[in-house]
């Protein structure tokens, strides 16, 4: 053992070599004590092939040890060996003392390798051995929920939150919460969330996010203000907090909430399109198009903030605006049909018949079956002059939309 203490010794100086060295010197000459010790501490310092040599000797003078062969089996897991530590754990029988604990771990591995039914049917197996134990039941019910079962896991769960509240530092409340909002049982869920006692942001987001789903804003509210003091850099609570105040009509707190987000993250374009598109309904419309252009030149994707500029330019009929908008995102690549019939119709009010007719053109290929697009196409190239093309969009107008009888007596006009 003396030696084994120098290895030890050697270790906490930082010796890591000197350490494995000293080790694998007296390895040969070792005990089955020492050796045995040796293997914990191989396994201890990460060193897994080693410890599993070792264990591997032993098994084969005691091939019926069940703690070698769960140690064997686990360090097979920590070395992604799944099938190995399977092996080595179906060896454990039903009389062994340690026989739940194997039927667990081999469902644990067989749910990773994707086998359900296996894993399920394992976890069965230990429950008839220990119906009360709620460890099983929570397993059981982690398993279902995994799958999308969440109904299936939810009398698994209140099994085992019967028995305990916390297993492996989750709280069982919050599985069944998660377990009832899945099923839409979102009142239900708010009741086991508003039971939890651990203070995980991740949860609290959560339980704010179910109570806004059940109708509880004020719970919302104070459920997330309490996080933010906590954690005023939980991000993605900003916007979401900033649209349950807009919901209750509370207009003021929502911009403040928007903008105090923007100090945390200026690059969060959810948080920029909701100044912006607070601002805007409060009066103030110039601060509302500057903050919702931020959004759109963080993310010229980023459609519904576009979407939201088109429509209050063309409230304003600001068409200049659109032109310049939608021909700079298109120039980022951003390509979208419903853009090129908007410059369309804004070069046509710019009285710019030229790009009008381009943009017109390509938009015809997208919307040829869209009715709006083919009445807007046709009193456009009327006005451009190009009666006789009018006449064949109209035509396929009256196919896509016969009762139409002022575009069919426009038409007749036409022909005449």
């Amino acid at each position: 053992m003396e030696e084994i203490q120098k290895a030890v010794h050697q270790m906490e100086e930082n010796q890591t070599e000197d350490a494995l060295q000293t080790l694998q010197d007296y390895l040969p000459v070792a005990d089955e004590d020492e050796k045995f010790t040796i293997a914990e501490l191989y396994i201890q310092w990460g060193m897994l092939e080693e410890a599993k040599m070792i264990l591997k000797e032993f098994l084969q003078q005691y091939p019926k040890e069940q703690e070698i062969i769960v140690m064997l089996a686990e360090i097979h897991i920590d070395l992604e060996e799944d099938m190995e530590a399977i092996d080595l754990l179906n060896k454990i029988q039903p009389e062994d003392e340690m026989y739940l604990q194997a039927l667990m771990q081999v469902a644990d591995l067989y749910q990773s390798q994707g086998l359900f039914e296996v894993s399920e049917s394992k976890l069965l197996t230990a429950k008839h051995y220990a119906p009360n134990e709620p460890v099983i039941d929570f397993a059981l019910g982690e398993l279902a929920f995994s799958n999308g079962e969440y109904n299936k896991s939810i009398p698994y769960y209140e099994n085992a939150m019967e028995h305990s509240r916390v297993i492996g530092d989750i709280e069982v409340a919050t599985r069944l919460g998660e377990a009832y909002a899945a099923t839409g049982g979102f009142e239900e869920a708010l009741g086991y969330f508003q039971d939890v006692e651990e203070e995980n942001p991740d949860v609290q987001f959560r339980y704010g996010f179910i109570a806004n789903k059940a109708g509880r804003n004020d719970i919302t509210i104070q459920v997330w203000e309490d996080l933010l003091k906590k954690d005023p850099y939980y991000q993605s609570v900003y916007p979401l907090l900033a649209r349950v105040y807009e919901e209750e009509g509370m207009a003021k707190e929502a911009l403040e909430k928007a903008q105090e987000g923007l100090k945390k993250d200026e690059f969060n374009k959810d948080l920029y399109y909701m100044v912006g598109f607070l601002s805007h309904k409060q009066g103030d419309k110039e601060a509302g198009y500057q903050a919702m252009k931020e959004a759109v030149a963080i993310d010229p994707g980023y459609k519904e903030a576009v979407l939201f500029l088109l429509e209050n330019y063309k409230w304003d009929e600001n068409y200049e605006d659109i032109i310049s908008l939608l021909e700079d995102i298109q120039s980022l690549g951003e390509v979208d049909p419903l853009y090129d019939w908007e410059l369309a119709k804004a070069y046509r009010e710019e009285e710019n018949f030229g790009k009008a007719s381009e943009y017109y053109d390509r938009s015809y290929a997208p919307f040829k079956e869209d009715v709006d697009f083919l009445e807007d196409y046709g009193y456009f190239l009327v006005e451009n002059g190009q009666a006789t093309e009018a006449i064949a969009v109209f035509k396929e107008y009256l196919q896509l939309e016969p009762s139409n009888t002022e575009i069919e007596e426009f038409l007749e006009r036409l022909n005449a």
